[in-house]
C-alpha cells in the first residue's frame, strides 16, 4: 500500500478488507456480489467498496476502489463498481452519518427468513439482540434504479438491520467491526430461527423479557439495577479476536 496514503483511511482500508475475508471465511459470501462498505472521513462522502469482479477472498486493503456518492472512481482503479451494490451502498452513506460501514449479504438463511411473512422473530438470546431494531424493505427486483433510494433509506430509518424482502439482509456499523458483529449475529439468529421452525410450533418470550434482553445487548451503559452486572467490552474483545484469527489464516488482507 502507499505509504503516503492519510492513516485514517489506511486504517479504514484494513479494516475494510478484514471484513470481507471473514465474510468469506464464514461462508457468508455469493461469488463475486454482494458488498460491504466504508465511508471515508470529509465532507465529500467518498467511500470504498469492493473491485468488481475479485472474490472476498482476494480483496486486500490496496485493491479496494474509492468511489464518490455518484459512483465514479476518485482514484485510478483497474476494476470496475457493481451497479446493484452503489445504488444501495450510496443511498445509506449520504443519508446516515453513523452509518461508517454498510455490510449486504445474500446467505441461504437470510434469504430465507426475508421471504418470511413474519420476518425475524425472537425465538432466542441472539435474535433478541435486534429486538425492535429490524427494519424491512419490500423487493422492487435488482437495485439499479435510482428512484429505489428513498424508499430504501425511508424504510431503513434509524435501525442498525434491515432485511431486504425476498433479497438478502443488511447491517450498518460505526465500524467495520461493528457492522460485522452484526452480520455474524444476524445471519445466526436466521439460521437458528429456521431449525426451530422446521422442528415444531416455536415458543417466544414475553415481549417486555425481549425488550430487556435487547438492551443488556445494545445499551450495557444504562442504569443498572442492584445486583444486574453489564458486559461493555464484549463486542471490541470480540472484534480483536477476529483480527487475530485472520492473522492466522489470511494475513495479506493488510496489502
Amino acid at each position: 500500500m502507499d505509504d503516503t496514503m492519510h492513516p485514517s483511511e489506511r486504517t479504514l482500508r484494513e479494516e475494510l478488507a478484514a471484513c470481507y475475508r471473514l465474510i468469506a471465511h464464514f461462508r457468508m459470501t455469493d461469488l463475486i456480489f454482494t458488498h460491504i462498505s466504508v465511508r471515508i472521513p470529509g465532507p465529500e462522502h467518498h467511500f470504498l467498496i469492493n473491485p468488481y469482479g475479485l472474490l472476498f477472498e482476494e480483496i486486500t486493503a490496496s485493491n479496494l476502489v474509492k468511489i464518490d456518492l455518484q459512483g465514479r472512481a476518485v482514484e485510478a482503479s483497474p476494476y470496475p463498481v457493481n451497479p446493484a451494490g452503489f445504488v444501495i451502498h450510496s443511498a445509506i452513506h449520504g443519508a446516515r452519518e453513523d452509518a461508517q460501514c454498510v455490510l449486504h449479504t445474500h446467505t441461504r438463511a437470510g434469504c430465507a427468513v426475508a421471504a418470511l411473512e413474519c420476518g425475524l422473530l425472537p425465538v432466542n438470546q441472539i435474535s433478541m439482540e435486534f429486538y425492535g431494531k429490524v427494519a424491512y424493505h419490500d423487493y422492487e427486483g435488482v437495485a439499479l434504479d435510482m428512484d429505489e433510494q428513498q424508499r430504501l433509506v425511508a424504510d431503513l430509518g434509524e435501525k442498525p438491520v434491515m432485511i431486504l424482502r425476498n433479497h438478502g439482509l443488511l447491517t450498518v456499523g460505526r465500524t467495520a467491526g461493528e457492522a460485522f458483529l452484526r452480520m455474524f449475529y444476524l445471519e445466526k439468529a436466521c439460521e437458528i430461527q429456521l431449525a426451530a421452525q422446521s422442528a415444531g410450533k416455536v415458543v417466544l418470550p414475553s415481549p417486555e423479557v425481549c425488550a430487556h434482553t435487547e438492551q443488556q445487548f445494545n445499551a450495557p451503559a444504562r442504569p443498572l439495577k442492584p445486583g444486574e452486572l453489564a458486559d461493555p467490552d464484549a463486542m471490541g474483545l470480540a472484534w480483536g479476536a477476529l483480527l487475530r484469527l485472520l492473522e492466522k489464516v489470511a494475513p495479506d488482507y493488510r496489502d
